[in-house]
């Protein structure tokens, strides 16, 4: 279906640009979407979207935070506990990234 709809959009913009008929009708769409685009109520919808989203960034950018590390905290784990049970043997330094709990002893120290 991709595909398709791939082929149709092609299509049609080997149309408008490159045809003549096809690049005034471009031209127009162009000139409309200008229009469009620079419309003050337009531009107002756009002023308060772009000041709702940055408000709901700064509410809620810390829960979100917060939501992604025990993500990430919840995968290591994971990983780590699969590593352990696939090999049977235990974790002797800790993952890349955080710190130990206990000081590692370097061999031969």
């Amino acid at each position: 279906m991709k595909g398709k709809l791939a082929f149709v959009v092609g299509a049609g913009v080997g149309y408008v640009i490159g045809t003549r008929a096809g690049r005034a009708q471009f031209e127009k769409i162009k000139g409309w979407a200008s229009d469009a685009w620079n419309d003050p109520r337009v531009q107002s919808t756009v002023d308060d979207l772009e000041s709702k989203a940055a408000g709901f960034a700064k509410e809620q950018g810390a829960a979100l935070k917060d939501k992604a590390v025990d993500a990430v905290k919840g995968a290591v784990s994971r990983t780590s506990d699969e590593d352990t049970e696939a090999t049977g043997a235990t974790r002797s330094t800790p993952p890349a990234g955080t710190t130990p709990t206990t000081p590692v002893t370097p061999p031969g120290a």
